[in-house]
């Protein structure tokens, strides 16, 4: 295994535009946040950037705003901050809990949520010491031609394993991206990634995620995962669900799902139960739609099989748990 890494210069620029100017000027440079995936990596031969551009110095990116029109929080919170914000945990109780879920508390206590919005995509072919992978004729992702886990395709299969991302889309949230020429744009996170375990970001070269919306006043939410340790772990599948009920009817419906596919993304299709009771007829379609759009494959030593029906059987239960919270709840958890 490769403990030692590369040797790097870095740079420490006090605001976004010089940030993306040493982007710019170094093509291999990576930005450092928390740095809880990318040193890891490094040390495993996972690149080998000239150039560590470390965040740390930017205040802008710890910024946070909570006002009448929603809550800006800025890429280069930490996890553990999320967790002890009262508010977050109140009004996007998803983004609390999934943040939470995240490894450890002294992981979560420099990991940031635009590094894990970021996270490199994960495989038992890619996630392993140099010298095996040179032994196994290294794989698609990094340093070879084909993808261990379906070797006649094209594509890199590995998978996203971040918790924030489905909880932040199930709560309808946008990210802001900084570039060149002081270019700013938002997008909606679940247009932030795209399926390609290689390219998973929609980022050019030079962007950097600057900072995370949310809309104000957010139907009840939860999120969960199913990991091989009780802790720590990333997740085998991870789920959001974010519901507004009229009576026994459902009304609003968003489902987040991770660690399944190559980028974390919306359920599509649940608009066919919207005016229906959660009978157990359409919570079997619920799962239906899940196991027919989550796409696991060999990226971990967990089947594929056991992941779809895992992530069918957190939707249900996370949908079944929201949608019978009690009305009084659901108003103090507004306050």
């Amino acid at each position: 295994m490769t403990l030692s890494l590369p040797n790097f210069a870095i740079a420490r620029p006090r605001d976004i535009e010089s940030a993306v100017t040493a982007r710019q000027q170094e093509s291999s440079s990576l930005f450092l946040a928390g740095g809880t995936d990318l040193i890891v990596n490094l040390r495993l031969g996972l690149g080998s950037p000239k150039l560590l551009i470390d965040l740390s110095a930017i205040d802008s990116l710890r910024e946070k705003s909570f006002a009448a029109t929603g809550v800006r929080i800025g890429a280069g919170t930490s996890l553990m901050e999320l967790t002890e914000m009262a508010a977050i945990r109140r009004r996007y109780r998803a983004l609390a809990e999934a943040a939470d879920a995240v490894a450890s508390p002294t992981t979560r206590s420099v990991a940031t949520i635009g590094g894990n919005l970021c996270l490199q995509t994960r495989c038992i072919y890619y996630n392993q010491s140099e010298w095996w992978r040179r032994a196994n004729k290294y794989c698609l992702k990094h340093g070879g031609d084909v993808c261990h886990v379906a070797p006649q395709g094209q594509r890199c299969h590995a998978a996203f394993s971040g918790d924030i991302a489905p909880a932040l889309m199930v709560l309808d949230a946008e990210v802001e991206v900084a570039g060149r020429n002081g270019q700013r744009r938002r997008v909606k996170l679940a247009d932030f990634y795209r399926e390609d375990g290689r390219a998973h970001l929609t980022l050019a070269a030079e962007e950097i995620l600057t900072c995370v919306h949310l809309p104000p006043d957010p139907p009840r939410s939860s999120y969960r995962k199913v990991r091989v340790r009780g802790a720590i772990d990333f997740p085998l599948a991870g789920v959001a669900v974010a519901l507004a009920m009229d009576g026994e009817s459902l009304v609003q419906l968003r489902v987040g799902i991770t660690g399944t596919n190559s980028r974390p993304f919306l359920l599509k299709g649940v608009e066919v139960l919207y005016g229906r009771a959660l009978d157990d007829n359409a919570l079997h379609e619920l799962e239906t739609l899940v196991q027919k759009q989550v796409q696991p494959m060999r990226t971990t030593t967990i089947s594929a099989h056991y992941r779809r029906l895992a992530a069918a059987a957190l939707v249900r239960r996370l949908t079944t748990a929201l949608a019978s919270a009690s009305d009084t709840t659901d108003e103090k958890r507004q306050e």
